[in-house]
């Protein structure tokens, strides 16, 4: 069955680009947050796979998107490997911080796969119920963003501690990114097994790092991570999304053999048009508070993305996840207007 996503990620132009967003199954969709009080917690509905399967779902029934993206979320990860993961509502995720190398003594070494069976579980369900020509994307977060989460135990905005940890304890932090590379690579191949025909691995906290610690700690563990992956399934698709790094792009392509790279809003289009997709396909990158402003405002930003990007391979996204209070009427807008567009 044609699937215009999986036709990108092999490098062919679709007249309409496929369509799929960010954090496309959340607390914007009032489906969703009726089944999130159901579940009880953010990581019970994420273990659940009866209502992850759901969730995962509903993006597409109310939408008609080209690809459902497995709902789950890249803490996990440390959660399999014997971290201590919580979600307090509005607060996001906290964990126990690791304050000094001997934390990583109360890791595992390798991950609890038994632990992660309700995913591969919640992904043969959605397989079994996606509409023809829909894709389902898996997904893992890269090894020096869940490295930032589990330094600092929450989110910050600077990632100061895991940056000061890698500084001060650079073997250590090593030894996290090893493991982390290796949970991640076991994670994604297990997806494939289960059923996901793509996956995306989210360095969300690329773009902060000086371009050696980028190198060093952003792409290394992402080439890493895809050639472990392809080594047991030579024919994956992977997307790479490394965002707030624009400078390092074109780098981050040379080292890491992802079949499309993300990119965010920041990226100037006609930089990433000349200088990048030429390369790769391209996956963005529209800014997610212009959806939230919908109006015209939204309405050129689209415009502006179809004009830079639609003469090659390109997806249709958002330079990062929708936001909780966006209108569900801006999202019809932009399927809307994407569609139309490339229709007339």
């Amino acid at each position: 069955m044609h699937k215009p996503l999986l036709d990108v990620l092999t490098g062919h132009r679709q007249k309409v680009p496929p369509i799929w967003l960010m954090r496309q199954a959340g607390r914007y969709l009032p489906e969703y947050r009726e089944l999130r009080r159901r579940a009880g917690n953010f990581l019970e509905l994420c273990f659940n796979p009866e209502l992850a399967a759901e969730v995962t779902l509903q993006p597409i029934r109310r939408f008609g998107f080209d690809a459902a993206i497995l709902f789950s979320d890249i803490l996990v990860i440390p959660h399999a490997l014997g971290q201590r993961v919580s979600f307090e509502e509005g607060e996001g995720p906290r964990l126990d911080a690791m304050k000094d190398p001997a934390a990583l003594d109360r890791l595992r070494r390798d991950v609890d796969q038994q632990c992660l069976a309700p995913i591969y579980d919640t992904i043969v369900r959605v397989r079994n119920k996606l509409p023809a020509g829909v894709a389902l994307i898996g997904f893992c977060g890269a090894p020096w963003t869940v490295a930032t989460y589990m330094i600092a135990g929450a989110g910050t905005t600077d990632q100061a501690p895991a940056r000061l940890f890698a500084y001060r304890f650079p073997e250590a932090f090593a030894g996290l990114i090893d493991i982390l590379v290796e949970a991640s690579a076991s994670y994604l191949i297990r997806q494939f097994a289960a059923g996901v025909e793509a996956v995306q691995i989210f360095d969300t906290w690329a773009g902060i790092l000086p371009a050696g610690e980028f190198e060093r700690w952003c792409v290394k563990p992402c080439a890493r991570i895809v050639e472990r992956v392809r080594k047991e399934i030579p024919d994956a698709k992977i997307i790479g999304f490394p965002r707030g790094a624009v400078s390092g792009l074109r780098h981050f392509l040379d080292q890491v053999a992802v079949d499309a790279v993300g990119v965010d809003w920041t990226a100037e289009l006609g930089f990433v048009r000349d200088q990048i997709q030429p390369l790769r396909p391209i996956q963005g990158n529209l800014d997610p508070l212009a959806l939230m402003a919908g109006g015209s405002a939204l309405a050129r930003s689209i415009d502006a993305i179809l004009a830079a990007f639609s003469s090659g391979p390109f997806i249709f996204n958002l330079g990062h996840g929708v936001l909780p209070d966006t209108p569900i009427a801006h999202v019809e807008q932009l399927v809307a207007r994407v569609r139309g567009a490339a229709h007339g």
